[in-house]
């Protein structure tokens, strides 16, 4: 199993207000997901790389510009997950590295990021795999600027449908998927 806290480690002071809200935050994502994966053996999921991935997908946050959760760097908070691909794929971990570029919201797609005109690459970043799914979803029910516990799944719907209907749509099969209805 990687160590992820030695990874973390490499871009992340120890002890600061931005290292303990992102270990915090991963922790809760990762606990989730696995809460999640152990209700559904149905789906085969890769228990240990969900909770490696849960716990860097956060990593390229320090690189944009988010002073409410301690982050201050330049790029736009958006970019954070193709950052982390980025700093993953540089640290030979070209799965995980997926992971941290599809978990934005529900995923996006290229239209929605031409539309938007978000300042991302024009691909599709939509989560495939059972284990992207998975730390995408358990990802929303958890905020980075307080540590608190999961939010109803009401409110990550309502927090959803801001952004789209898609978006919405999206959540909404990957509560079906990992919640059985």
């Amino acid at each position: 199993m990687l160590d992820c806290i030695k990874i973390l480690e490499k871009y992340y002071s120890r002890g600061s207000e931005l290292y303990n809200l992102l270990i915090a935050h991963s922790q809760q994502v990762a606990n989730f997901a696995l809460e999640i994966a152990h209700r559904n053996p149905q789906l085969n999921i890769d228990c240990d790389f969900v909770f490696e991935a849960a716990m860097l997908h956060d990593i390229g946050v320090f690189k944009t510009h988010a002073p409410s959760i301690h982050c201050v760097g330049d790029m736009p908070y958006i970019c954070h997950g193709i950052i982390g691909r980025e700093i993953l794929e540089a640290e030979g971990l070209p799965r995980h590295a997926l992971v941290c570029e599809h978990h934005t919201g529900s995923g996006l797609t290229i239209d929605e990021i031409i539309a938007q005109e978000l300042p991302l690459p024009h691909r599709d970043m939509l989560p495939s795999t059972i284990e992207e799914k998975l730390v995408c979803y358990a990802d929303k029910f958890f905020s980075k600027s307080r540590i608190a516990p999961a939010k109803p799944l009401e409110k990550v719907q309502a927090d959803m449908a801001r952004f789209g209907e898609a978006s919405l749509n999206r959540f909404n099969e990957l509560t079906a998927l990992f919640n059985g209805q």
